[in-house]
């Protein structure tokens, strides 16, 4: 490098990095339009589901797959998510990409053996990697009934060999939905379908990955952490708004692997904590932030960790019911006022 200098040569200056080109899109328009350009992209990507193909699936996600890419890669299935996600393992063993769409997340249940003790179990018994994506449309609001609106995230957390991401802007939708295509594990993407068509955002264009396991500050504060993800984040953030508070809101993006280091910096700066999701209470991911925090930072807290989530009960049809058995806005904005006057 001196030689060079002394020759006369001058140092090369690095180029300026380019801003990508970004539009607004729905959350829907994100993870489609990720779907789609991996498939351009790699031709070894393949959908698989019910009414994936000429109907372009329940909520129009894979709209216009089928005349692009053909039967062979956007593959209608009978109502059999066991056969869906089995034939997914299959296709990935020998070299694909699949990527499975549950038309609601609560169905998944009818193909968690093959996901669970299959797919989850096939790297660590026999070195072979698995790398399928499995598409849940999760979560209520939309008066769907106990068949249609569970957030199941925690079921997939207890089997080692899944990674699960939930995404809460569209563009994390786009970018954790390339990364977990790519990635060669299986991984459960939970989309909230409240969040389909009435979340929009700036997206980047073309190339766009968010690394899996890697959580981020959806607004900075220095008063209390929201440590939230998916739908409640949302809250989150009009909250914080609304109560005109100093207040971070951390979206996880991805439950498994969990960003631990992420949450424990907020709740060392702010020192106190609400833990918000809508799944249900019991054994989920709130339970085990909060264990993290008791665990690893609890001589920085100054008040005990508080958790806002669905009650341990089915989620109703009825509208007024559902929205008595979900987190809303003003119970996020409680929680946090009863935390901040602590």
């Amino acid at each position: 490098m001196a030689e060079a200098q002394l020759a006369g040569d001058a140092p090369a200056r690095a180029a300026e990095p380019e801003t990508p080109a970004t539009r607004e899109l729905t959350y829907l328009e994100a993870i489609s339009e990720a779907l789609r350009e991996e498939m351009r992209r790699d031709e070894t990507v393949l959908c698989i589901g019910e009414d994936i193909g000429a109907f372009g699936g329940a909520f129009k996600v894979t709209d216009g797959f089928y005349e692009e890419f053909g039967a062979g890669r956007v593959i209608d299935a009978p109502l059999a998510e066991n056969a869906i996600i089995g034939t997914a393992v299959g296709a990935a063993i020998e070299g694909l990409r699949p990527v499975c769409e549950m038309q609601f997340a609560d169905f998944i249940s009818c193909g968690f053996d093959q996901l669970v003790n299959v797919a989850a179990k096939l790297h660590y018994r026999q070195g072979v990697a698995v790398p399928i994506v499995v598409r849940l449309p999760s979560g209520g609001g939309f008066s769907g009934g106990p068949f249609h609106s569970q957030n199941p995230e925690a079921w997939f957390l207890q089997a080692p060999g899944l990674k699960v991401v939930a995404p809460a802007t569209p563009a994390d939708a786009k970018g954790l939905l390339v990364s977990a295509i790519r990635d060669p594990n299986p991984v459960c993407f939970l989309e909230h379908k409240g969040l389909y068509r009435t979340v929009r955002g700036e997206v980047p264009e073309g190339e766009h990955t968010v690394p899996l396991g890697k959580a981020r500050v959806a607004r900075e504060g220095s008063e209390l952490t929201v440590i939230a993800y998916g739908s409640s984040v949302h809250l989150a953030l009009r909250a914080a708004e609304e109560l005109g508070a100093d207040i971070e809101v951390i979206d996880l993006r991805s439950l498994c692997p969990l960003d631990a280091d992420a949450v424990l910096a907020s709740v060392r700066k702010t020192s106190k904590v609400l833990v918000a999701h809508e799944a249900t209470r019991s054994c989920g991911v709130g339970a085990e932030v909060a264990a993290l925090i008791a665990a690893e930072a609890f001589e920085h807290l100054d008040a005990p960790v508080r958790r806002l989530t669905a009650p341990d009960v089915p989620i109703p049809f009825s509208p007024p019911l559902e929205r008595e058995v979900l987190p809303q806005l003003d119970d996020m904005k409680e929680a946090c006022d009863e935390l901040l006057r602590y």
